[in-house]
């Protein structure tokens, strides 16, 4: 079973006992988070889309630890003009164990085929 859920404006794949670094959550080491934002689920047999999410539907993580990424370098240089700009950044980020994938106890069901319109014969004209 996993899930694709959206967590601060990103899109994860989640499967129960996985490890995921996500942008950086509220909340210390050990703290269950809960992720409301899911927007598909598949259970090996069928699957679920939501529009835009799936409705009842949940992932909740435990929060391992929070960190921050590999240095990256940010260089800004305009030809001609001896403007040189060098810049690093770090970005902050959370690592979360996905515990469990609940989705919504009434599966939807599909949707009924409408009835064709009945063509009524209408009456011959005389000559």
């Amino acid at each position: 079973m996993y899930a694709i859920v959206n967590i601060s404006g990103k899109q994860f794949k989640a499967t129960e006992g996985a490890r995921v670094r996500v942008p950086r959550q509220t909340g210390d080491a050990g703290a269950k988070v809960t992720f409301h934002n899911v927007l598909l689920v598949h259970d090996g047999t069928s699957t679920q889309i939501g529009t835009p999410t799936v409705s009842g539907a949940t992932v909740t993580a435990t929060v391992i630890d929070h960190g921050r990424e590999k240095k990256i370098l940010v260089y800004k240089k305009k030809k001609r003009k001896g403007y040189q700009r060098k810049n690093g950044h770090r970005q902050w980020f959370t690592e979360i164990e996905i515990q469990t994938i609940q989705s919504s106890a009434a599966q939807k069901k599909a949707p009924a085929k409408k009835a064709e319109p009945k063509v009524e014969e209408a009456a011959q004209e005389e000559e």
